[in-house]
């Protein structure tokens, strides 16, 4: 069982400048950020983490070109967790993450992102 989930975006960054917006900003602005489109989350909760019983989330900066593909290179952990198992994990299930590329007045972009990754044990375990 995965009980780790890929949360909506929080805050992206949108090309061509430096300032972060949320997702509120670029929606007014006719910008749509990259969706994932994968079913279930690709990530693996490491089994010797969740024995354990820690949770944590790990901050992922992403980029992903105008055809919604990851650019490997630019993965980066923007904050980690703590825990360097669920770092581990959030960077190595992170290549088999397939997104919809961002959209700005209805044409693909490529855009650079910030994306939580989420461990959490299930409700009353």
């Amino acid at each position: 069982m995965r009980y780790c989930w890929i949360a909506p975006l929080l805050v992206m960054a949108c090309g061509g400048g430096d300032r972060t917006t949320t997702a509120n900003d670029t929606a007014e602005r006719g910008f749509e950020p990259p969706v994932v489109t994968n079913a279930e989350s690709p990530i693996a909760y490491p089994v010797a983490v969740y024995q354990q019983r820690i949770e944590g989330t790990v901050i992922l900066r992403l980029f992903v070109d105008e055809r919604g593909e990851l650019v490997a290179d630019s993965t980066r952990i923007a904050e980690g967790s703590g825990n360097v198992a669920l770092d581990s994990a959030a960077l190595a299930g992170v290549a088999a993450m397939r997104f919809a590329p961002a959209r700005r007045d209805n044409a693909p972009v490529a855009t650079a992102f910030i994306q939580p990754v989420h461990f959490r044990l299930p409700d009353g375990s």
